[in-house]
């Protein structure tokens, strides 16, 4: 309730560029924003990471800046200095907020308020360095390496006065085309790689006027990510050796799913085939273990079916095993940047999320189908229209209430097509 009370003032009051642990805003927008960031210049990139953020927190700094109610700081207070049970050790609290608490992701952002505004302060001019952060890893860019180490400095007098600091062995600085001393380019940020590379004319990048570039911006899951991914699948066949194939597929294709999902809204279509070919090795190696006095050919027969043009690894019953190329790649629109989701705007976020308080799951979900048009005449929803769901077949003409036989319209719209639905029912 408390978190209820608090969030909606500070998400109006949130910088533009901060992701992490907010409503309505995701890493893919971090992400975006990124790219939206360098795609046009190469630029020089601080990559910091707080030190035990969530840990040292100064309280009563951030009491102060809560800045709220008598009654909820006396009770935020509580929270923050309650203390903590951990390996049946109690441990006290006199700074940092609370791990796993529902309210400290909110208070989090709020001790880190300001840090955006601070670089923008430094350096007021157009073309100014920009900082992108989520929760408590951020990246600030600029042209100038000088400007960068500014910068840093600035961010650390920042962070000290609310009794934090920068981790050294995670803070280092990259340029996004140039390589470093190893021979490295680029950098990882919340699980993907991100670089530039010199291409020729046929494949450059171009600017917002048409000019080419020379180079292409390229955001790739990064390489410690994908490791992660394949030795995670790797534990799953290692540790069910002796199980049902549907039962392997069963725990393998939300794993598979969930990753591939998560890179699917960049260039990953040539990771996506490598790690299928990597996770089709460890099958058949499965698959050979269970039956080593059978040929290669009886074993591909047995666990392997030919579907749609291609061999998939499917039991007799069940769903096939789902590969990480089946995953189409869509890119990300980055949320608008001083949008809230408390704002009210229904139209945009029902489009962007398909939910909505205000709005019924089904017309939401529908919102989102239709990227927030009206199916008729194609016109944006708008805040103060009247909308309509409507069958595209009409019931009285056999129409079936299914999920794909449903439309949302404006109602004048849908006025308009029941007239012509019901000539037609007079017509028959």
């Amino acid at each position: 309730m408390v978190k209820l009370a608090l969030e909606p003032e500070w998400e109006a009051r949130f910088e533009p560029n901060s992701y992490g642990f907010r409503p309505g805003r995701s890493v893919h927008d971090a992400i975006e924003a990124i790219f939206l960031s360098i795609k046009s210049k190469p630029k020089y990139v601080l990559d910091a990471d707080i030190e035990k953020c969530f840990d040292k927190i100064s309280h009563e700094k951030l009491l102060t800046k809560l800045n709220t109610i008598p009654s909820l700081r006396r009770l935020i207070r509580a929270w923050l200095k309650a203390g903590a049970l951990e390996d049946d050790v109690f441990n006290q609290t006199e700074q940092g907020t609370p791990q796993g608490g529902v309210i400290s992701p909110l208070l989090a952002n709020i001790a880190l308020h300001g840090m955006e505004q601070i670089v923008k302060e430094k350096f007021p001019v157009r073309g100014g360095p920009i900082l992108i952060r989520y929760a408590d890893d951020f990246l600030v860019f600029h042209k100038d390496l000088a400007v960068i180490n500014h910068c840093k400095t600035a961010i650390e007098l920042w962070l000290a006065d609310i009794d934090l600091n920068l981790k050294e062995e995670k803070t280092r600085i990259a340029h996004t085309l140039l390589q470093d001393e190893h021979g490295n380019r680029g950098f990882d940020f919340l699980g993907m790689h991100i670089g530039q590379y010199n291409v020729g004319k046929t494949h450059t990048g171009k600017s917002n006027y048409g000019k080419p570039l020379g180079f292409k911006t390229f955001i790739r899951p990064s390489k410690k990510s994908q490791k992660k991914q394949h030795k995670a699948i790797q534990n799953i066949v290692r540790r069910n050796r002796t199980i049902e194939q549907e039962r392997l597929i069963e725990q393998l294709n939300p794993v598979i799913r969930g990753w591939s999902k998560f890179h699917s809204t960049v260039v990953s279509k040539r990771v996506f085939s490598n790690m299928s070919h990597k996770l089709f090795q460890s099958l058949r190696r499965w698959a050979n273990r269970r039956h080593p006095d059978k040929t290669q050919t009886w074993v591909n027969r047995k666990y392997w079916r030919l579907e749609t043009g291609r061999w998939t690894f499917a039991a007799r019953k069940g769903k096939p095993l789902r590969l990480y190329s089946e995953t189409p790649i869509i890119r990300h629109v980055k949320v608008k940047e001083n949008r809230s989701l408390y704002d009210g705007d229904w139209s945009y976020w029902g489009a962007r999320l398909g939910r909505y308080p205000t709005l019924s799951n089904r017309k939401a979900m529908l919102l989102r189908k239709q990227k927030g048009r009206c199916s008729i005449c194609k016109l944006q929803f708008t805040l103060g229209d009247d909308m309509d769901t409507d069958h595209i077949i009409p019931l009285h003409l056999a129409g079936k209430d299914i999920w794909a036989n449903v439309q949302l319209l404006h109602a004048h719209c849908h006025v308009t097509k029941t007239r012509k639905d019901s000539l037609l029912h007079i017509n028959d």
